[in-house]
């Protein structure tokens, strides 16, 4: 069984930092895309950063220049880096896995591209 499960979030002034992780069981990332997307209360869940198999990464407006996402195969894992928070970055933030064997180095923006999900970590800043 596959599980997905975030950690990492919390309460952070505005300016802080955070490092989300995101810990897999029951199958091996190694070859799949990987994901982070973000939801605040009354709007739209919303991307963020995906990471490929051959560790390329693609960003959304919001996350360029202050987030960095990554992975360690080894620990089967996937990071987000969040510099420099603002208020607007409060959210549920959602790890997602693409497991599936065409076109692991592609870049998918859209939550439909994955197939797995984790439950959410909160992630609330101050100003």
């Amino acid at each position: 069984q596959v599980q997905l499960v975030e950690s990492g979030g919390g309460l952070v002034q505005a300016e802080g930092s955070l490092r989300l992780s995101c810990a897999a069981s029951g199958r091996s990332i190694s070859s799949s895309p990987m994901g982070w997307f973000r939801q605040a209360p009354g709007k739209e869940r919303e991307f963020v950063a995906t990471i490929n198999s051959r560790g390329g990464t693609y960003y959304g407006v919001s996350a360029r220049g202050r987030f960095t996402i990554s992975r360690d195969n080894a620990k089967n894992t996937e990071y987000l880096q969040m510099n420099s928070l603002k208020p607007e970055d409060t959210a549920v933030y959602y790890c997602a896995a693409r497991f599936y064997t065409v076109n692991t180095s592609g870049y998918y923006t859209t939550a439909g591209a994955y197939n797995f999900w984790g439950q959410g970590t909160q992630v609330t800043v101050s100003s």
